[in-house]
């Protein structure tokens, strides 16, 4: 095969790949609109009830932005339905040393203090997540790929960080519906880097499923 032939046959796998990966992005950024308008519709009656609830439990906004790393490092303002108290950043100060061990190593904890009742519900259900269909919407979220992190646990991710980045984060991904809170922050990274390097439609749909099937068991849920 003379070199002239051989490069021809890289062009044509190069312009093939490139064409795979922008119909799979038109037709994921499709999926995203249509899944998020129909889940917002549905949603709308649900969403006014835990409104109401978190405004009666507790004083404050019942929405709470939580400002994240979205792709290409841009800020991701996250809509969430507030589950802690209004006072809860200024909680961690009071931490034992137990908690803010686990903090540091997980921006999580097992028995958060600063949960409120309705909150933990919210939390065990994924309904607190609701609001981000507002911002797959928009196109700040996809429905899925990496979860958006904020900047101190973006630098767990060392060199990996541009291909973290690379993406546009989701609202829920492999590791949120295969492990969530089973497994360490570690292998939450790995997860989330293979979906960045494997990610397709196919793969995608089945994660919507699994996601579905691990809120309605509830695994993994804090």
């Amino acid at each position: 095969m003379t070199e002239p032939e051989t490069q021809n046959i890289i062009l044509e796998e190069y312009e093939s790949v490139v064409t795979q990966k922008i119909s799979y992005l038109a037709l994921k950024r499709t999926f995203d609109i249509v899944f998020s308008v129909l889940g917002i519709i549905a949603s709308i009656i649900p969403m006014a009830i835990i409104f109401l609830l978190i405004k009666i439990e507790s004083p404050g906004s019942a929405i709470y932005v939580h400002k994240r790393v979205g792709k290409h490092g841009k800020t991701l303002p996250l809509l969430k339905f507030r589950s802690m108290h209004i006072d809860a950043d200024k909680m961690i100060k009071n931490f034992t040393p137990e908690q803010k061990t686990e903090w540091d190593n997980n921006f999580k904890l097992d028995h958060d203090p600063r949960i409120t009742r309705v909150g933990a519900f919210l939390r065990r259900t994924s309904l607190d997540e609701l609001p981000q269909l507002f911002n797959v919407l928009k196109g700040e979220l996809s429905i899925v790929g990496p979860r958006p992190v904020i900047e101190e646990e973006l630098e767990k991710y060392g060199n990996n960080k541009d291909k973290f980045l690379s993406v546009v984060p989701g609202l829920t991904g492999y590791w949120q519906a295969y492990a969530r809170s089973t497994c360490s922050y570690e292998q939450r990274m790995e997860m989330e880097l293979f979906y960045v390097d494997n990610a397709n439609f196919w793969w995608d749909v089945k994660i919507v499923f699994a996601t579905v099937g691990a809120v309605l068991r509830g695994r993994g849920a804090k």
